[in-house]
């Protein structure tokens, strides 16, 4: 459990893992678009990161210029349960209208959950 929970509790790493699920193969730029706020630093060493510990394939064609794809691989998909379960939770928290006295969220769903096909949109 240690060592799963070193690769995936990173800064955007899991972030990284819910856009490559929800859009399947991706380019390194449309990734960086569809994370607002992530640096192409960041991305960069978290694909490898994702990449070394089996959760990301890199496909390169040589092209020119030169197409890089990452995606998901098998390892990564066994995720998918607790992706569900997490989605579910933001739903439930983040999309129910808020009653009267009722506490709202410190802070809003809109960058966690923006640009990724079938996820949690804001809801205003």
């Amino acid at each position: 459990m240690d060592a799963l929970l070193r690769t995936l509790a990173g800064p955007w790493t899991m972030y990284v893992v819910w856009v490559l699920r929800s859009e399947g193969p991706t380019r390194f730029g449309v990734l960086k678009r569809r994370i607002e706020g992530i640096s192409a630093r960041v991305l960069a060493e978290r694909l490898r990161l994702l990449e070394a510990e089996g959760f990301v394939k890199r496909d390169y064609e040589p092209t020119v210029p030169p197409q890089v794809t990452y995606s998901l691989t098998p390892r990564a998909h066994a995720l998918n349960p607790a992706l569900d379960q997490l989605n579910a939770l933001a739903v439930k928290w983040y999309a129910q209208p808020t009653s009267p006295g009722a506490r709202k969220p410190r802070r809003s769903p809109t960058r966690a959950t923006r640009g990724a096909k079938g996820s949690l949109r804001n809801p205003s």
